[in-house]
């Protein structure tokens, strides 16, 4: 089947995708090849990209054109409930479960699901998804009648679902379902010829949105958009054109002034600071984290052995204490007379990880809550983002899920 340069360019100007690198061609062609088909498709590429984009150019493409489009974040879904989401669930199946629920493969019959970040489902639910698959059988949860559904599958995935599953944590034979057909988009750094053209729409579409002039670089001030990694990729330099449209008055944008603007960027890292080690490269903030976190080991396992000092020489009760002690000593017995029985205090690299993070405050002088700590970073992470939980997590290092979890956790909900 050949696809001619002007149905690759009528998908663009349908679907608003720019540019024209060969790589993103390329992708758009095997979009157009399989899209007729029924076969399930998987669409790997960076975060930002516009994988959402290539579905829907598969579902709008195909015979199901007519039936209805889904498109669900798998990492936005608690692990609790996305079975109950996907497939439904039976009255009483579970807590709050008031009345039967039909999930998405039973809404969308007949249409197209696009699962984005498929590597977050729990293998339980990649087992039901499998299912799926194979014979379009399906079952409710707390139901064990089965049902069939008629949808197609299309998954995207920002993380390499192969090295997923060499590590146990993606199921084997789902990937090799899925991967029938790999749509790969290419990041934003590997087609920089675009940039230019991507550019010019944003500033046009941001000047009609806030009724302004649109913003234009300088020959020198594009050399430099350009040289930018973009590790946000497409969604990173929208952004970017959006915050410099609404807060510069100067329509011309200085090479100096966007320099500005690109610094300031959050990128997929944590922010790095500048102590150096010996090697020359930076730390991250989540290095200094653990380095915390091992330094307040070796304080508790200090602050044990005075304490059992004061007890053994001072003959102290530990009803007199003014401070209980903390909750990871699990001391069963408190010895006054006898001193020689207390074991120095060099064992608190026994304390494991887990348990000092999860520790509360102690009430000693000068401890600090690593909990109140954890929440601080996500507060502040959440307000650089506005809100927003995918950027907040890039720039936190952990999945989407987890940052839902910990929004709930720590009540963070109005952020």
């Amino acid at each position: 089947m050949i696809i001619s340069q002007q149905k690759i360019q009528e998908v663009k100007n349908r679907f608003e995708i720019v540019g024209n690198s060969p790589l993103l061609n390329q992708a758009i062609e095997k979009a157009l090849k399989v899209s007729p088909t029924d076969i399930s498709v998987l669409i790997t590429g960076e975060s930002g990209v516009g994988k959402e984009n290539f579905s829907k150019i598969i579902h709008h493409l195909s015979h199901r054109k007519h039936g209805p489009f889904i498109a669900i974040n798998c990492a936005a879904i608690p692990e609790g409930t996305i079975d109950s989401e996907l497939f439904g669930h039976e009255k009483g199946s579970f807590t709050n479960a008031y009345e039967t629920r039909k999930g998405y493969f039973e809404t969308v019959n007949s249409g197209t699901i696009f699962l984005d970040e498929i590597s977050e489902l729990p293998l339980e639910t990649q087992s039901r998804l499998l299912r799926v698959l194979e014979t379009g059988e399906y079952f409710r949860v707390g139901s064990s009648k089965g049902m069939k559904t008629d949808v197609r599958l299309v998954a995207a995935s920002n993380k390499d679902l192969y090295e997923l599953t060499q590590k146990n944590d993606f199921r084997e034979d789902l990937f090799y379902r899925l991967s029938t057909v790999n749509i790969k988009i290419p990041p934003l750094r590997k087609r920089k010829e675009d940039i230019v053209f991507l550019f010019a729409k944003f500033s046009n579409d941001f000047a009609d949105k806030y009724k302004s002039p649109p913003i234009e670089l300088s020959a020198e001030a594009l050399e430099v958009l350009k040289s930018h990694p973009w590790p946000g990729n497409i969604r990173q330099l929208k952004n970017l054109i959006e915050q410099i449209s609404i807060l510069e008055t100067e329509r011309m944008i200085s090479p100096e002034l966007l320099k500005k603007y690109i610094t300031e960027l959050p990128g997929r890292e944590l922010v790095t600071v500048e102590n150096k080690r010996e090697s020359g490269d930076t730390i991250t903030e989540r290095e200094i984290l653990f380095k915390f976190l091992f330094d307040i080991k070796k304080d508790v396992g200090e602050t044990k052995k005075i304490i059992y000092d004061l007890m053994g020489n001072s003959n102290l009760n530990i009803q007199d204490l003014e401070y209980p002690l903390p909750k990871i000593y699990k001391p069963t017995a408190f010895p006054v007379k006898e001193p020689e029985i207390f074991e120095p205090a060099d064992d608190y690299d026994e304390i494991t990880d887990s348990e000092l993070i999860h520790t509360e405050s102690s009430g000693l002088p000068g401890t600090l809550s690593l909990m109140e700590k954890e929440k601080e970073m996500i507060r502040a992470s959440l307000v650089r983002h506005k809100g927003k939980r995918k950027p907040a997590a890039l720039e936190l290092g952990i999945s989407e899920r987890t940052l839902y979890r910990k929004i709930k956790e720590y009540e963070l909900e109005d952020l």
